[in-house]
């Protein structure tokens, strides 16, 4: 007698599954995982008809929107749960305005939002078309915490998204770089920052007595006819010995 093997469920089978549960599920996103007892060819193939046909929005590669009817019209995502979504496959860290928030240099809150990933580029339609993106930035980045990230930005911007006072915005950052293994992470990556990162966390680490054998690979990382704009920080005590424009 022959052997009875089970056959995979059909197309039209799983193209009425998927949407029965859709449809039944109200408004929110999709993604091929969240049918994972079904063959994902025919799970794809089904979300692409869906969306062709105006049931669903596709948002990017295998992530898809049922959105529901308001009184303004058909409803949206909502930024931060696609985010989040979006920060499963590509590390996204906040930037500016939010950078600074998230450290206390400010209580503003950004009219648009701003993130930096390392990725070069993120969906649009995932992170909203009202946010700014900063993308490429180091590799490096992928293993830092996301206070780690906010700092280097911090860094980049030279301080100018503080709105405390120049002593009290240095007061704060030394702080943060205080924090038990901070400037030895900054250390290890630092080959993958601009130089005036390099110059600054030179000037950060000498004022916080960091030996001068620990800081003579920055040392030698810079072109000493350069001089770099630190901003804010050039208010350190040793930002001059570490080639900082004067103000």
């Amino acid at each position: 007698m022959p052997r009875k093997t089970r056959s995979a469920p059909h197309s039209p089978h799983v193209s009425t599954a998927v949407r029965e549960q859709i449809e039944r599920s109200g408004e929110r996103v999709w993604r091929f995982e969240d049918f994972s007892d079904l063959p994902i060819t025919a799970v794809a193939q089904a979300l692409s008809r869906l969306s062709r046909s105006g049931v669903l929005e596709r948002l990017s590669k295998g992530v898809y929107y049922h959105s529901r009817e308001t009184a303004f019209g058909r409803s949206r995502p909502n930024p931060s749960s696609i985010q989040k979504l979006t920060s499963r496959k590509k590390k996204v860290f906040p930037a500016g305005v939010a950078a600074a928030n998230l450290l206390g240099f400010t209580t503003q809150t950004a009219k648009s939002r701003e993130v930096a990933t390392s990725s070069l580029s993120l969906p649009r339609k995932l992170m909203g078309e009202e946010t700014t993106i900063y993308t490429r930035r180091p590799e490096a980045w992928a293993s830092l915490s996301e206070t780690d990230a906010a700092v280097l930005d911090f860094f980049r911007r030279r301080g100018e998204t503080s709105e405390l006072s120049p002593d009290e915005t240095l007061a704060r950052l030394l702080r943060l770089m205080s924090e038990r293994g901070r400037f030895e992470r900054f250390l290890k990556i630092a080959d993958t920052e601009p130089p005036r990162v390099r110059a600054m966390l030179g000037a950060i680490g000498q004022q916080l007595d960091k030996s001068a054998k620990t800081l003579a690979s920055l040392r030698r990382s810079l072109n000493p006819l350069t001089r770099f704009d630190f901003g804010i920080l050039a208010e350190l005590k040793h930002a001059q010995e570490w080639q900082a424009k004067e103000r």
